[in-house]
């Protein structure tokens, strides 16, 4: 059976953002080895692709997602998310990528990659992320950037 991964938003988008090579050519390698997972994204990335003002880019980018399974964000989803807020793993302010996490979690997934070291790529998440998931009986998730798969 294949790992599974989440992509959020920004992993999506970097595919084509040219404001950094070096990460743009490590996102586009990353999109060579995702035929060996199985690749999820939620509603909530649809809809911050959807959001995406250039309609030419918007169209690239909702393309790339063209094949990846869909998540949604349920009640469940939304509750896990209000206790990584809750715990001060997120800011309220942030809660859309608690959203991601618990979707991930929620859904099993083996890994998040994630470009956003702000909130969600570093080791306070991680550990916390786990914490709380452990406690509310979900299993453990590797929070990643694309190079480390």
């Amino acid at each position: 059976m294949k790992e599974s991964l989440y992509l959020d938003t920004s992993v999506v988008s970097a595919y084509y953002d040219a404001k950094d090579s070096k990460r743009q050519a490590q996102t586009r390698d990353f999109w060579g080895v995702l035929p060996a997972y199985e690749v999820y994204i939620s509603s909530l990335v649809v809809e911050e692709l959807e959001n995406t003002l250039d309609k030419n880019l918007r169209s690239k980018l909702l393309s790339l997602i063209a094949g990846c399974k869909k998540i949604e964000i349920t009640g469940e989803v939304l509750n896990l998310a209000e206790k990584y807020v809750n715990e001060g793993i997120f800011p309220q302010k942030y809660i859309d990528d608690a959203y991601h996490l618990s979707a991930a979690s929620v859904n099993s997934l083996d890994y998040l990659v994630s470009w956003n070291y702000r909130h969600m790529v570093k080791v306070k998440t991680r550990r916390m992320v786990n914490l709380v998931n452990q406690k509310e009986g979900y299993k453990q998730i590797e929070i990643i950037v694309p190079p480390e798969l």
